[in-house]
């Protein structure tokens, strides 16, 4: 099985710490966010991993061989020319992945209790041409879903605002769902993505405005527990966190 994990933002969140190492390598309990992410893929069966790599990329490459990509095929999608946000970087790693077969895409700082081969597994027997793992979760964003799991929208509760600018929210009809970091993608998806979908972009962009064409589903998981690494209140609490999902 397939994996791209994000390993190429700036962790502004981060800084001091970013100042002088990417955040993909912030130690989380003893160990890099990266090698978390990377011992949980292959633990789930992933054995062909891209990485994509922009600030201090170097260090990564370095910290891979040392590591002797830890037995597994991985590979760098590299960023250092231009940072491509997350749909140009899915775009750009494409050609490593391949057109055959789905592909996982991880956040490198996000932990979570996701079952992430049941999730891959559930995609491919959706036909989607793409899945987002999503749950309950209260958050001020939604994605918003009909009952049978398609995508339609997003709405921040806050301020009321919508997504694509079309959309119109009903209540009735859409069940709102926090997003998860973690999507898997069919190469049947590119089809979609045409000259508009070039160069820097940010893939939830591209799914709210595809998702009348493209079929874009939720997996719901009531269940999961996640929690975002990548700012420095829950860098603290992460070694707890770990400790209780595992």
């Amino acid at each position: 099985m397939k994996a791209l994990i994000f390993a190429a933002g700036l962790g502004t969140r981060l800084k001091p710490l970013t100042d002088r190492m990417p955040k993909a390598l912030v130690p989380v309990a003893g160990r890099p966010m990266l090698e978390h992410i990377i011992l949980k893929l292959k633990a789930s069966g992933f054995d062909n991993i891209v990485i994509n790599i922009h600030h201090f990329g170097e260090q990564i490459i370095e910290f891979l061989q040392n590591h002797q990509n830890f037995g597994i095929s991985i590979r760098i999608s590299d960023e250092r020319g231009e940072l491509l946000d997350t749909g140009g970087g899915i775009k750009k790693a494409a050609s490593l992945l391949g057109d055959r077969e789905p592909f996982l895409v991880h956040n490198v700082d996000i932990l979570s209790n996701a079952d992430l081969k049941a999730f891959y597994l559930a995609h491919i027997q959706s036909r989607n041409d793409a899945t987002l793992l999503v749950s309950p979760r209260e958050t001020s964003r939604y994605l918003l879903f009909d009952k049978e799991n398609k995508l339609h929208g997003w709405i921040n509760r806050t301020t009321h605002e919508t997504k694509p600018e079309t959309f119109v929210y009903d209540e009735n009809r859409y069940v709102p769902y926090a997003f998860s970091g973690l999507h898997v993608i069919s190469p049947s998806l590119f089809r979609y993505m045409d000259e508009k979908w070039s160069g820097k972009f940010p893939i939830m962009d591209f799914y709210l405005h595809t998702c009348d064409k493209a079929h874009i589903g939720g997996y719901v998981s009531k269940d999961l527990r996640l929690i975002d690494i990548g700012k420095p209140d829950t860098l603290k609490s992460a070694e707890t966190f770990l400790q209780e999902i595992r």
